[in-house]
C-alpha cells in the first residue's frame, strides 16, 4: 500500500514539475518581448534626449539578440549620422537595406552622401529611393538639391515642381521660389510667391496650408 502511494505521489510530482517547466518555457517569449520593448523605449527616448551613448548601447543589445533587425540598424545609422560618424552610419543603413529593402534606408544613405559632398552617390541613392516610393515631397526636394549641385538645373526644377504637386506646402513653394531666384527666373519666383499668398489668404492663416511631412532622419 505504501509503495502504491509512493508511486502515485512521485507521478503527481513529475506531472506538476512538467507543468511548471511548460509554464516557464511558455513565459520566456513574453519576457523576451518585454525586454526588447524596454530596450526600444530606452533607445527612442535617449535619441530624443541626445543621450547617444545610452541609445547606442540599447540598440547594440537589441542587435546582439536579434541580429537581423533592420529597424535597429536604421536607428543606429541615424544615431551615428547625428554624431557625424558618417562611415558607420552608411554601413548601418546598407545593412538595413540588405535585410529589409526600403526607400527610407536609401533616402538616409543619400542624405549622408549629400552631407559629405559625394553628390554622384547621393543622386544614385535618391533615385533608388524614388523608384521604390515617390510619394513623398521631401524625397524629390532632396534629389533636386543634389541635381543642383551636379549642375543639372532642369532636373532640379522638375523635381521641385513634382514636390509641390505631391504636397503644396509653404515650404515647397518657398524652396522652388528661391531656386527660381538663384537661377535668374525672378518673374517665375514672383508669380509663385503671389500664388502662395493667394493660397494662404484663402485659408485665412498659414497654419492651415499643408505642411510638408518629413521622411526619416
Amino acid at each position: 500500500m505504501f509503495g502504491l502511494l509512493f508511486i502515485i505521489a512521485v507521478g503527481a510530482w513529475v506531472i506538476l514539475r512538467h507543468q511548471d517547466l511548460t509554464e516557464i518555457k511558455a513565459d520566456i517569449p513574453n519576457k523576451f518581448a518585454d525586454k526588447l520593448n524596454q530596450l526600444w523605449d530606452i533607445a527612442q527616448e535617449s535619441l530624443a534626449d541626445r543621450k547617444y551613448l545610452r541609445a547606442e548601447k540599447a540598440l547594440l543589445t537589441i542587435l546582439r539578440v536579434d541580429e537581423r533587425n533592420a529597424t535597429a540598424y536604421n536607428r543606429l545609422g541615424i544615431l551615428y549620422a547625428k554624431q557625424h560618424a558618417y562611415k558607420d552610419a552608411i554601413e548601418c543603413f546598407e545593412i538595413a537595406q540588405s535585410l529589409e529593402p526600403s526607400a527610407s534606408s536609401l533616402h538616409n544613405v543619400g542624405l549622408i552622401y549629400y552631407e559629405t559632398e559625394n553628390y554622384d552617390k547621393a543622386a544614385l541613392a535618391f533615385e533608388q529611393a524614388l523608384a521604390m516610393d515617390d510619394q513623398h515631397a521631401s524625397r524629390h526636394i532632396a534629389y533636386a538639391k543634389v541635381q543642383e549641385k551636379l549642375g543639372h538645373i532642369k532636373r532640379m526644377f522638375v523635381s521641385l515642381e513634382r514636390a509641390i504637386e505631391i504636397e503644396p506646402s509653404v515650404q515647397s513653394y518657398n524652396i522652388l521660389a528661391d531656386a527660381y531666384d538663384r537661377h535668374d527666373r525672378g518673374a517665375d519666383a514672383a508669380a509663385l510667391r503671389a500664388k502662395l499668398q493667394r493660397v494662404v489668404s484663402k485659408h485665412n492663416t498659414p497654419q492651415r496650408v499643408n505642411q510638408q511631412r518629413r521622411v526619416v532622419m
